[in-house]
């Protein structure tokens, strides 16, 4: 028996390292996500199979070396030679002893390390990748892993009823591994057929799957090794080995559940609970359940909610309804998965498709790319140049004319709604890269026609509104079934190489004109400034003119109405003249009035603008003049 246990183990490893090797050339050769994934679980499997199966050696060769030892005690004259039982007498006990106190220790510490490199570069290698990569002859990695998952499972649930015996426990981490494996392998190909069933992204997730349990069974490889450290160690009690996994026991062989809730029901209810009937029929009609679950899961896919905004494509057995059953939003009935499917498209979502290089990424500050930074992807088109001083004249290098056109960097987006979902989606293979071409077709004709100043200036909106219009024909001639809604030309400028030098003539543009500008602004103010001084000059004349006039009139009718005055009284009209002329012309002149006594009334004036006191001395009598 002992020997049909270490063929067994021998087995299982061999199964394991033949399967690893087989299901990771299938996984590469396919560019299976999922199968590589896998053949890691077989690589860590055929670790610990041949750890158990050189530890089955081990406990044969001890095992046998107790038979011999046993059969020479009981010959004649043996008994006294064999009676100190130590170390050197049984050397392949103490290999045995020394193998599992440092060896299985050091290997499950190198497990746990391989298990959490192999779960931490695994799930970073899937989190970088930048799209999924196409699965190649999918049928046929479908058939493959499905063979390799029933070989496994042959080997493994013979090893694993083997291992449920006594002293046949080293069989059963390597057993747990091949069901493991068998599993994983249906896995991968059911994630082949989901890809064959139009879900493109099964494969990844369920070599995401694979990578979370991977990491789980590290986790419980390191809880195990630091339990190890505090388990008492009871004489005669044989202890599980640290490679074997509970965990990859548990996923190889579920049904081992219903037994452990069993013991644990048994243990806390005080009685055999497992033997109830209702136990019993529970355990017997769990199948039955889970079939009746899955057949609810199938008549749940028989109804579908479109949402606003959408319209799905119906298709029966891949192929679409007669007349192309297009599902508008609401609820609707359909044949249950994977009869009838489902294919959602978002109609009325405005999608966008841009020519040229990309728009702004959010690297940039605030989203904007300047003309002189380096955009992620250029495409330069060709535009003509009407006004183009170069063209005229011949270059020194080569002696030809420069030709009348301008390199232009584009980025238009062109977005767009889908109004016909049956042309949108059978008549074309990828509507969405056609719209793009037919884009960039009418974009590249177009900016042949056209100025490049007249472009980046005032014709943008223009000539956005014409190619709106050649890019919605051209997609109407060929039936896309898509309403261009607009055409951006937002982002129009030199290539990035020439672009410094091109602001500089646009800079100098501008000068120019600002200067003319300056220029007309100043004669502008000249000439209101001189036409009001002229206004202001002729006016002042004219007041001066009328002033004159005025005045004159005026002193003719005076000297007219001065004249009977005159005639009745002539000295007495000189007089008064006189004295009027005199207070009027003395109004605001200081007065001085020299008071004498002892004297006739004289009356003297002296119109002088100044009065010193020689004066004062000629009048006899003369006393300091006061000021009034």
């Amino acid at each position: 028996m002992e020997r049909n246990l270490q063929r067994n183990g021998l087995v299982n490893l061999l199964a394991l390292l033949a399967v690893a090797a087989a299901g990771y050339g299938v996984a590469r050769f396919t560019n299976s996500l999922s199968g590589q994934v896998a053949a890691v679980f077989l690589g860590l499997g055929a670790l610990v199979a041949f750890v158990s199966w050189f530890q089955m050696r081990l406990e044969e060769r001890e095992r046998l070396e107790k038979l011999e030892l046993d059969e020479l005690a009981r010959s004649k004259g043996s008994a006294t030679l064999f009676e100190g039982r130590d170390a050197e007498v049984f050397p392949a006990q103490r290999s045995r002893q020394q193998f599992e106190k440092f060896f299985v220790p050091g290997f499950a510490v190198g497990l746990l390390c391989l298990q959490g490199a192999g779960a931490f570069l695994l799930w970073r290698w899937l989190a970088k990748l930048a799209a999924v990569p196409p699965v190649k002859q999918d049928l046929l990695a479908l058939a493959l892993f499905g063979l390799l998952a029933l070989i496994l499972f042959l080997i493994g649930r013979f090893s694993a009823t083997i291992a449920r015996l006594e002293n046949h426990r080293l069989l059963r981490p390597s057993a747990s591994y091949l069901l493991l494996g068998a599993y994983l392998c249906f896995f991968c190909a059911a994630a082949m057929a989901g890809l064959k069933s139009e879900f493109p992204k099964t494969d990844l997730y369920v070599a995401r799957a694979f990578v979370v349990v991977l990491g789980l069974v590290t986790v419980e490889t390191l809880a195990v090794l630091v339990f190890e450290i505090y388990r008492p160690r009871l004489k005669g009690k044989v202890g599980r080995p640290l490679y074997d996994s509970r965990l990859v026991g548990l996923l190889a062989q579920p049904e081992g559940l219903v037994a452990t809730a069993a013991q644990t029901l048994d243990y806390q209810f005080g009685f055999k609970v497992s033997e109830t009937w209702f136990f019993l029929f529970f355990r017997n009609a769990v199948r039955w359940m889970l079939l009746l679950q899955l057949g609810a899961l199938l008549v749940s896919t028989s109804i579908v909610f479109i949402e606003p905004g959408e319209q799905a494509l119906l298709e029966r057995f891949g192929k679409p309804l007669a007349g192309g059953a297009v599902l508008a939003p609401g609820a609707h009935l359909k044949l249950p998965w994977p009869v009838d499917k489902v294919y959602r498209y978002s109609s009325e979502q405005i999608q966008t498709v841009t020519v040229g290089g990309v728009e702004a990424e959010a690297g940039h500050a605030n989203g904007v790319v300047l003309w002189t930074a380096g955009h992620p992807k250029d495409e330069n088109f060709l535009v003509a140049n009407r006004a183009q001083p170069a063209a005229e004249t011949a270059t020194t290098t080569t002696g030809r004319k420069a030709p009348p056109v301008s390199l232009i960097t584009v980025s238009i987006p062109v977005q767009f709604q889908i109004t016909n979902l049956t042309q949108w989606v059978y008549q074309h293979e990828a509507s969405s890269n056609l719209l793009r071409q037919i884009a960039s077709r009418e974009v590249v004709r177009y900016l042949a026609s056209v100025d490049v100043n007249e472009i980046m200036s005032h014709s943008r909106l223009e000539s956005a509104l014409i190619l709106r219009d050649q890019i919605q024909g051209a997609a109407d001639a060929r039936a896309l079934g898509a309403r261009i809604l607009f055409v951006g030309l937002q982002d129009l400028h030199p290539p990035v190489k020439v672009a410094p030098e091109y602001q500089k003539v646009v800079a100098a543009l501008h000068q120019k004109q600002a200067k003319i500008l300056e220029a007309e602004a100043d004669s502008i103010r000249s000439t209101t400034l001189a036409g009001a001084q002229a206004v202001t000059v002729t006016n002042a004349a004219e007041a001066a003119r009328i002033n004159l006039q005025v005045i004159a009139r005026a002193r003719a009718t005076a000297f007219t109405n001065q004249l009977p005055a005159f005639n009745a009284a002539p000295s007495v009209y000189r007089q008064r003249t006189y004295l009027l002329t005199f207070a009027s012309a003395t109004a605001k002149a200081t007065k001085y009035l020299v008071l004498a006594t002892n004297t006739s009334d004289v009356i003297s004036f002296n119109l002088e603008r100044r009065i010193d006191q020689d004066y004062f001395d000629k009048v006899a009598g003369a006393v300091p003049p006061v000021k009034k």
